[in-house]
């Protein structure tokens, strides 16, 4: 079944943080990942468990894809310019 990664991120670098969009999208495509939404606009509703900042969405054939993408070796570096540059939450959901 298809599945989401949803990460919200709280960019502290704005320039710095390209290099990390630049280098993570064609890894993401690699996996089959195919990216739906990447900090537009949002419209918020209710935010009492939750009030997201900077929302990216990534369709993947499958939650095991998706986790393929996130723990590959190669996607390793590339996720700590995440961190260094952002906060981000992130989860992977099951879609049907």
């Amino acid at each position: 079944m298809p599945a989401l990664m949803i990460v919200d991120t709280r960019i502290s670098d704005p320039e710095a943080y390209e290099e990390y969009k630049a280098l993570a999208k064609p890894l993401a495509e690699k996996h089959g990942g195919r990216y739906i939404h990447r900090g537009g606009r949002m419209v918020l509703g209710d935010t009492q468990l939750w009030a997201p900042t900077r929302m990216v969405l990534v369709q993947f054939p499958s939650v095991e894809d998706a986790e393929a993408f996130s723990n590959s070796a190669e996607y390793a570096p590339v996720k700590a310019l995440r961190h260094k540059y952002a906060q981000s939450t992130s989860v992977i959901v099951e879609t049907d």
